[in-house]
């Protein structure tokens, strides 16, 4: 992870996340499926990430934040996303919420908390992060894509309860990823500061379109290879290729 935000920072970003259950986790870079290149020297073309689920105890989880909180100047999110959020920590949901509360005590520059944590500890983290750590409202419906009115009004019910409102929907094709867009686009105007995304085919469009959507934060990767365009990601570079191309910036 340290090393990555090293990366991250070479690669132009302007903010790194930092998610937390991926330390419970050990990473493999394979093959990818259905690709026959082998040169690992084209920033890891035609390679993947597989990924094996730690135990709760195999983890140092006060030593590695310690480490992750100085390893970059770059403003930080900090984020924790259980597995029903199609994230990997293996804890209880008590559990998980302290290790948000540490998190919350490095004073990052931003906290992710999901929309559906309940009201009571949702107050108690928010009023944790006071005014030193802005919240990223986050929603997760990794199954389906919704109509792109079911979209907007997801943000719309959610704007309160954090200063930036991440939604990322599952997609199946470029259908999918066009109902995100339209959402996007419904919603530019809104004065919601938004963080739309998609994961699967067409995914990518609101990221490469973000400036167009007047979206306020794009997440981008690090990792490079073919594959990512199938999972609906976009390196950091190419992202910023692609707005320099479409004359964005």
């Amino acid at each position: 992870m340290s090393d990555d935000a090293k990366t991250a920072k070479e690669l132009g970003a302007d903010v790194v996340e930092v998610r937390l259950d991926l330390l419970w986790t050990k990473e493999e870079k394979v093959q990818a499926s259905g690709e026959s290149n082998t040169d690992e020297s084209s920033q890891g073309n035609g390679f993947e990430f597989q990924i094996t689920q730690l135990e709760l105890d195999e983890v140092d989880f006060e030593s590695a934040l310690k480490t992750i909180s100085i390893c970059t100047d770059l403003p930080m999110i900090l984020t924790c996303r259980p597995t029903e959020h199609g994230g990997f920590y293996p804890g209880t949901e008590e559990e998980r919420f302290q290790i948000l509360r540490s998190a919350i005590s490095c004073e990052p520059s931003w906290i992710d908390l999901e929309v559906d944590i309940t009201g009571q500890i949702r107050e108690e983290l928010v009023q944790l992060a006071g005014n030193k750590t802005k919240v990223i409202a986050s929603t997760h419906n990794i199954d389906n894509t919704p109509s792109p009115s079911e979209i907007a009004q997801d943000i719309q019910d959610s704007q309160d309860l954090g200063e930036i409102v991440k939604a990322c929907y599952g997609t199946r094709n470029r259908a999918d990823g066009l109902r995100i867009f339209e959402a996007a686009w419904e919603l530019k105007d809104s004065g919601i500061n938004t963080a739309l995304m998609g994961l699967g085919p067409g995914g990518d469009w609101v990221r490469i379109h973000a400036p167009l959507l007047g979206q306020y934060m794009v997440y981008s990767t690090t990792e490079s290879g073919w594959h990512l365009s199938q999972q609906g990601r976009i390196n950091a570079s190419d992202l910023k290729m692609a707005w320099s191309i479409l004359e964005y910036f």
